[in-house]
């Protein structure tokens, strides 16, 4: 049996030393029929000897049983987007600012941007035990199961790490290829991109589907705080994860000027076609990660970073006809409806024109031959007007002086372009604001689609939000296609989105210029509706990331007789308006950390990252990713950097691990 467990020992380590050459480094160091051979040994040996298979062993890669679905999975810290540069100007206005902050003494890191999937993987003790999608940053979906597929992925690390890296699922060109051929062949749809095909590969329930796709990854950064592995910069984090086992793109450049970066970008937007793998542009990183910590972040994305984005297809076709429409906040929006063209491996028949100001700049025209392309390879748009092929009998668009909707005159606010109703009863306003209530990041109430606010409203059901509260089954069965268990569906669904939370509901009032995000922020700021509601301006922008701008808007929108009456209507619907989620109540808590901003920084030996945060939090303390003036402790790991410096430098209190571990007992 110990002769069996060697040789089991010895298949696993030839088998990872010649997958990772070949699939990773592309140079094979035996022949495909030696390792298929080494393969079918080991499978054998694990079938009649299961108590040797191990969760990193080659043949776990593809397991029988089929998904039941995909369980969500919180990330450790956010997947941020990048803000995106599509011009040379963009990308200076980008470098100017990094001077403005941190002078001149840096440098970048060039990246080629693989257009994928965007994956979290974190290994523990340097096998991987998870795998997820990006989703909307903070949450994602558990692909485990499908990512263990990709021979790229390593399933046991050169050295036993517990990491969390982020990077690129993607399908190669010569495997999209082949699998359209398939489908053709089968009389299948087609996928549009390799984009397309890689997202629907690894959301599929049954992992062999997508082991048969053969797609790779590349690993372009770790979850949280490089520093914490003794590294100072992102060019030797990537060489330091190349070491680990991940396969990282060799095309990066470090560039100590902007006309480097502009180099960099010029050859690639020649040689693009020639790779083996889809990119649609260029990442720009500030190197050193001191200077990334110093620079900071904005809600939505990194200071030091910036997308460059490859100039998009452009095609030519012909504009039908203008479609108005009216949006939840009065802005009338032109859409040109065009005959059906294929851009970028889609058929677009749509584009966007934004506003009156873009036509009559354009001089756009009904009928007139129009080049169109997707601003960012995503978004259809009208880029010019063909002039030569104009007919003479087009004329001059002229956009409406009164709503489309509600009849109501059209006004054009001072410094803005939009053109808007400001008719609070207007009809389409209205659907358009219920529709926006109901969605699945407001009040997310299941069954109410576009079609069924439209008839409710058509049918006089409801007039506003809070008469959803008030539906009862027996009318709604009077409703087309509305039968007895739709019905009680959407009564049910209606009555349970009561007891949402309440940056759910505030996120669903529409209040200009609130989103998802800040609804948050404010729900958990203030607990309560009535408590938000008497906020003035000064309170409301005294908090993290409320502008002076959104802040303006609170107190208007709370200041309309319309809403306040709309809110009596909720509050006797017995709609909760408090905030539900976890929120910790630091004056209960008999703790040293209680109200403390605490930062963490390096290596730490004994806990992980993780583990120390949430007992941190737990504790009340606030842990903070950077070190500034309301910091009261810095927690120093082993190979600490620029934090532990700034702390120093501001006087903060600075602890070892061994202290942090004492106060916790």
């Amino acid at each position: 049996m110990e002769k069996i467990q060697q040789r089991v020992n010895e298949l696993n380590e030839l088998l990872h030393k010649y997958g990772h050459a070949y699939y990773v480094l592309d140079k094979p160091l035996v022949a495909d029929s030696v390792y298929d051979q080494l393969l079918h040994e080991l499978i054998a040996l694990e079938e009649q000897y299961p108590q040797f298979v191990t969760p990193d062993s080659p043949t776990q890669r593809v397991g029988g049983a089929v998904l039941a679905g995909f369980e969500k999975v919180a990330h450790s810290t956010r997947m941020l987007s990048l803000s995106n540069a599509f011009n040379e100007d963009d990308l200076r206005d980008f470098d100017r600012k990094i001077r403005q902050a941190i002078g001149d003494a840096f440098s970048y890191v060039c990246e080629l941007k693989i257009d994928g999937l965007a994956i979290a993987l974190r290994y523990e003790n340097g096998i991987f035990v998870q795998g997820a999608t990006r989703g909307d940053g903070t949450v994602g979906e558990d692909i485990t199961a499908n990512l263990k597929t990709i021979n790229a992925i390593p399933l046991r690390l050169t050295k036993p790490v517990t990491i969390e890296v982020r990077g690129e699922a993607f399908m190669p060109k010569s495997s999209f290829e082949q699998l359209n051929a398939r489908r053709a062949e089968q009389d299948e749809e087609l996928f549009a991109n390799p984009r397309n095909a890689a997202a629907g590969s690894l959301r599929q329930l049954d992992p062999k589907i997508a082991a048969s796709r053969n797609l790779s990854t590349f690993i372009y950064s770790v979850g949280g705080d490089g520093e914490q592995y003794g590294i100072s910069g992102h060019a030797k984090m990537l060489d330091y994860l190349s070491e680990l086992g991940f396969k990282t793109n060799n095309e990066r450049l470090a560039c100590d000027t902007i006309d480097d970066v502009l180099t960099y970008i010029e050859k690639w937007t020649d040689a693009r076609p020639n790779l083996p793998y889809e990119i649609d542009g260029i990442v720009v990183k500030v190197n050193s990660f001191a200077q990334q910590d110093e620079l900071g972040f904005t809600a939505k994305s990194p200071r030091w970073a910036i997308a460059y984005k490859f100039p998009a297809e452009e095609v030519m076709t012909t504009l039908l006809d203008i479609e108005l429409t009216v949006g939840r906040t009065g802005v009338l929006t032109p859409t040109a409806i065009l005959e059906p063209v294929q851009v970028a491996g889609t058929t677009v028949q749509r584009a966007s024109l934004h506003n009156e100001d873009l036509i009559r700049e354009k001089d756009i025209r009904i009928g007139d031959t129009v080049i169109i392309r997707k601003a960012g390879d995503i978004i259809p748009e009208v880029v010019s007007v063909v002039l030569q092929q104009r007919r003479d009998e087009t004329k001059p668009y002229e956009m409406p002086s009164h709503c489309i909707a509600c009849n109501s005159e059209l006004v054009r606010a001072e410094g803005e372009v939009a053109l808007r109703c400001v008719n609070p009863l207007c009809a389409a306003q209205l659907a358009e604001g219920i529709k926006h209530f109901v969605s699945r990041n407001a009040m997310n109430i299941d069954g109410l689609g576009e079609k069924v606010v439209e008839q409710l409203l058509r049918e006089n059901y409801i007039a506003d939000v809070a008469d959803l509260y008030t539906l009862e089954v027996e009318p709604l069965l009077e409703l087309e296609r509305m039968g007895q268990k739709s019905a009680t569906n959407l009564v049910e669904a209606i009555a349970a989105s009561k007891e949402n939370s309440l940056e759910r509901l505030l996120f669903g009032l529409g209040i200009r210029h609130v989103g998802e995000k800040a609804a948050k922020i404010l729900a958990a700021e203030f607990e309560t509706l009535d408590a938000l509601r008497e906020a003035d301006v000064e309170q409301l922008i005294a908090i993290h990331e409320i502008g002076d701008k959104m802040a303006q808007s609170l107190v208007a929108y709370f200041e309309n007789e319309d809403v306040q009456q709309l809110l009596q209507k909720l509050a006797a619907a017995n709609v909760n308006m408090t905030y539900t989620g976890k929120k910790v109540d630091v004056s209960a808590i008999d703790s040293f950390f209680a109200g403390k901003t605490v930062v963490l920084t390096g290596k730490l030996t004994q806990l992980t990252r993780n583990e120390a945060k949430a007992k941190l939090e737990a504790l009340g303390a606030t842990v903070s990713g950077s070190v500034s003036k309301k910091t009261h402790l810095v927690v120093a790991g082993e190979d600490a950097g620029s934090k532990l410096a700034k702390a120093e430098q501001l006087g903060i209190e600075v602890w070892d691990e061994a202290r942090l571990i004492e106060q916790f007992a």
